[in-house]
């Protein structure tokens, strides 16, 4: 029997919170359809999105919609009894699901989940729950991406119980439920892989990275319009920073009153970071240039005053800061181009790494960079807003394993 095609369950936390039925026909139409208990999951589900959206940062909140939405869908549609009836066994059968889901329940790029369409909101049909990751980049664009190879990566997997245990924990919290069956599923999953290997740092080696900031600074010096890329990627890099810490949100924009100068003259930088937490974060003095360059350009004074509530980096067109998509659009044309560049100089091998770089690559580059300049494992950990200098230590810390790798390249084959 085939599996019925999934429809989106849950809309922007915004949208969430005043949401009336009759603005979503689809969705309405969709719970009256099947059976009577549905709807006060789906209202469960609500309740746990709202608390999630109210305590926990954007990210968190689309993170568990995003799993919360798949799980009920699998119980609506697959399974087809109660969360009151699941057990462990049940969990570990959702877990073989989400390992090869079928491919009416895929899609290859990320849509929104409703249209506004006459006033009301409807289903879009370009939407699916899973998501199947096209390598960036790719060498041949016209390849048609095969469905049938979905397979979660070791993370989005944790991702999924992480999701769905918090959800049964919010159902027990509130008297909905009496166990816990995904916590106990989790170490039985078959699909966990335990991996005591080599972690693979997703950062740019010192002449990636110079290429990077070359080709930035080139930019900038040839049209002015790129002073922003140059600061974005500065300020990614050397202050350590998520692009979301960068960038507008709902409950917090960055702006340049957020640079702040102590008493003995060291310039800090407040962040609202993972976890809906303020830090500090040092700024360097070779920083300062790049900072005072984006604001001459922007036509304001050498350095942030006191109250000044201009954002941080402002939209092309507009007003207020930009969102994270926005930025990663503007780091992403320097990658380009940084790219292009290494490829012609050096050699395809030595410029790969740039096709897959992300914004996140950047942060990683400059801690990588900061352990082997030999600071200070306490002091990077307060930066970075690692709650535990154990979480700095196991991503960053590679010099042990740079030593291996340079001692193994001598075995011969001979």
């Amino acid at each position: 029997m085939a599996i019925p095609k999934p429809i989106p369950l849950y809309p922007t936390y915004a949208e969430l919170k005043d949401l009336r039925f009759n603005d979503y026909p689809d969705l309405r139409d969709f719970l009256e359809s099947g059976e009577s208990w549905w709807q006060s999951h789906w209202r469960w589900g609500q309740e746990f999105l709202s608390y999630t959206g109210r305590n926990k940062s954007e990210h968190t909140f689309t993170r568990f919609r995003n799993e919360t939405e798949r799980f009920l869908l699998w119980v609506f549609l697959v399974k087809g009894i109660p969360m009151e009836r699941l057990r462990k066994a049940d969990i570990l059968e959702y877990a073989d699901f989400c390992w090869q889901p079928p491919v009416s329940w895929i899609c290859l790029a990320n849509h929104e989940k409703f249209l506004f369409n006459n006033g009301r909101f409807i289903q879009n049909p370009s939407w699916a729950p899973f998501k199947l990751k096209q390598p960036k980049n790719s060498d041949n664009p016209d390849s048609k991406p095969d469905k049938k190879k979905y397979r979660p990566s070791q993370q989005t997997l944790t991702a999924t119980f992480t999701g769905i245990i918090a959800f049964y924990k919010y159902l027990m919290n509130e008297e909905h439920l009496y166990g816990n069956p995904a916590q106990i599923a989790k170490p039985d999953c078959r699909h966990f892989i335990k991996d005591a290997q080599v972690k693979e740092v997703r950062r740019l080696t010192e002449v990636q990275w110079k290429y990077v900031f070359n080709i930035a600074v080139e930019m900038a010096d040839e049209d002015p319009i790129y002073e922003r890329n140059l600061f974005v990627i500065c300020a990614l890099k050397t202050l350590f920073l998520r692009i979301s810490e960068l960038s507008e949100r709902p409950q917090w924009t960055p702006v340049m009153s957020h640079f702040w100068q102590d008493s003995d003259s060291n310039w800090w930088l407040k962040i609202f970071g993972k976890g809906r937490k303020l830090r500090d974060i040092t700024v360097p003095d070779s920083f300062i240039q790049y900072l005072k360059r984006y604001r001459v350009y922007r036509g304001l004074s050498s350095l942030p005053s006191s109250g000044e509530n201009h954002p941080i980096v402002e939209k092309i067109r507009g007003q207020g800061g930009m969102t994270s998509r926005q930025l990663t659009r503007v780091v992403q044309q320097v990658f380009d181009r940084a790219y292009d560049a290494m490829r012609q100089n050096e050699s395809e091998d030595n410029a790969r790494k740039l096709k897959e770089a992300s914004t996140h690559w950047l942060r990683h580059t400059g801690a990588s960079m900061e352990i082997e300049r030999g600071r200070a494992l306490k002091d990077l950990s307060e930066d970075l807003g690692h709650s535990s200098m154990a979480t700095t230590d196991t991503v960053y810390v590679q010099t042990e394993n740079r030593v291996r790798a340079q001692s193994g390249k001598g075995r011969g084959v001979k």
